[in-house]
């Protein structure tokens, strides 16, 4: 296959790439500076320019680029930036590739379980309706911005990640150091559901969706197993063998990270990833302390 790929340099995008060259698939990566190599097509979302004939004849596009979630405050500023990026960055992308005489069979646009908002101990899979905030709003645009290429005849998914854990980045990465320190502990009450993935069944999960063409439409990419942050804090504490009683009550959390607190670390979804499970994915990582302990052997 040639497989296109957006937001190659991220944690997702750069492990996906050395997966599919691993795989013997040829990749091109979409990117914003010229690289060393001819297996790159150069874009500016925002400015809307691409080396759009470079895409001719490219099977599959994996659209993962968008401004970090994660990393900086939510300033007006911030979050314009974080919905450009996606929204605006999509619907580009999507405009070009309906416009291309030999379109891709597949589009695989991320998306995320911030779709669903707040909802407590409620489970929600595909169909359940979007929730209220910043950042459902944000996935429901996000993932109409990948309309046109579907009405180009287009199979999209639109795959609605949850956390991603590795040891090498991303959330985990960040946790590790206070709780090594043995200052790690819940957050807020705690009760609240984390839906995390590990980047191997992230990857596994793009790669199925990929090959199974009767998927379309949202994809949870999640694990089975959603856990409420007590009981991630619980697990993470015993397998690096350090105590866990040093909360951050939810109030600090807002005062440290302003909205962003309640998007990423308050927020209880509890998401289950009904298409993977019934169309055959089989999870490398389906339950937590597995995951977490073969991340920290690596």
């Amino acid at each position: 296959m040639k497989i296109a790929v957006t937001g190659s340099s991220g944690l997702v995008g750069s492990a996906l790439v050395a997966r599919m060259h691993s795989d013997q698939q040829q990749v091109l990566r979409v990117v914003r500076k010229a690289l060393s190599s001819d297996e790159a097509v150069i874009w500016d979302p925002i400015a809307g320019t691409i080396e759009a004939d470079k895409l001719g004849g490219v099977d599959v596009v994996v659209h993962l680029a968008g401004e970090s979630i994660a990393n900086g405050r939510w300033t007006a500023a911030k979050k314009s930036r974080i919905h450009d990026s996606r929204v605006l960055g999509t619907r580009f992308l999507c405009q070009t590739l309906a416009s291309l005489d030999h379109r891709p069979n597949t589009l695989i646009s991320a998306s995320a379980v911030g779709f669903y908002g707040e909802r407590g101990d409620q489970w929600c899979d595909e169909a359940s309706s979007p929730g209220e905030s910043f950042l459902a709003d944000l996935c429901v645009e996000w993932e109409q911005a990948t309309e046109v290429a579907k009405n180009a005849g287009i199979r999209v998914v639109n795959l609605r990640i949850g956390v991603v854990l590795s040891a090498h980045g991303g959330a985990l990465d960040k946790m590790l150091l206070p709780f090594r320190l043995g200052v790690g502990g819940i957050v807020g009450s705690g009760d609240q559901y984390w839906s995390w993935i590990s980047l191997d069944d992230l990857l596994g999960a793009i790669i199925h969706c990929l090959h199974w063409e009767t998927i379309q439409g949202p994809v949870n990419a999640v694990a089975p197993s959603a856990v409420t942050n007590r009981e991630f804090t619980k697990i993470l504490g015993r397998l690096l063998h350090r105590p866990t009683i040093v909360p951050m009550p939810a109030l600090a959390a807002r005062i440290a990270l302003g909205e962003m607190a309640d998007a990423l670390l308050l927020a209880s979804a509890r998401v289950m990833p009904r298409c993977l499970v019934e169309s055959g994915y089989e999870y490398r990582h389906a339950e937590l302390e597995l995951a977490l302990r073969d991340m920290l052997r690596s």
